[in-house]
């Protein structure tokens, strides 16, 4: 018990959290782009960018089990499937907005299309922080999941039809 309480870390406040989310999120999408860049001279870029896409959305739910949601240690394969969920889902909301846009207004300026595109990634990054923080690295705040097995016949409700079995040898000839 000593070594799992201490490698969970306090769960940090909503307004740290998102602090931290921001900031690495933004970090690994800065150093992704620049890399996307970088890597679309040696191969095909849709090839970069789905390269890129998959180790940023690695590295950043690492960064963000670790640090932004204080999970306590590295993000499980689980965590990994949801928040690349939620990063498909924020993707194609900024592909809805772009795509309505252009539905609604023959040819768009820039300044409008860049509107629309940041306007649906700061939704689209909220929304995402949420299901992150409430979802994907909740914690498990039952007494039982940090201590153990509890013994049933104290903590039994009067419902429980075991509540009154017996459990132990002396028990069991008492019984019989």
């Amino acid at each position: 018990m000593k070594t799992t309480h201490s490698r969970q870390q306090a769960t940090p406040s909503a307004a740290t959290a998102f602090a931290r989310f921001t900031l690495l999120g933004g970090t690994v999408g800065l150093a992704s782009s620049l890399t996307v860049a970088t890597l679309a001279t040696q191969i095909p870029w849709s090839l970069a960018n789905a390269l890129v896409t998959v180790l940023s959305t690695l590295l950043a739910t690492e960064l963000h089990a670790r640090f932004s949601f204080g999970a306590g240690g590295h993000a499980t394969w689980r965590q990994h499937t949801q928040s690349a969920g939620s990063a498909a889902a924020a993707f194609a909301l900024t592909c809805t907005a772009t795509l309505a846009l252009h539905q609604l207004i023959a040819t768009p300026g820039t300044m409008l299309q860049q509107t629309v595109y940041l306007s649906a990634s700061a939704l689209a990054g909220v929304a995402r922080f949420a299901v992150l923080r409430l979802v994907v690295f909740a914690r498990n705040h039952t007494q039982t999941a940090t201590t153990g097995p509890t013994n049933r016949r104290t903590h039994a409700g009067p419902a429980d039809p075991l509540a009154a079995a017996p459990t132990g040898p002396a028990e069991l000839c008492q019984a019989a």
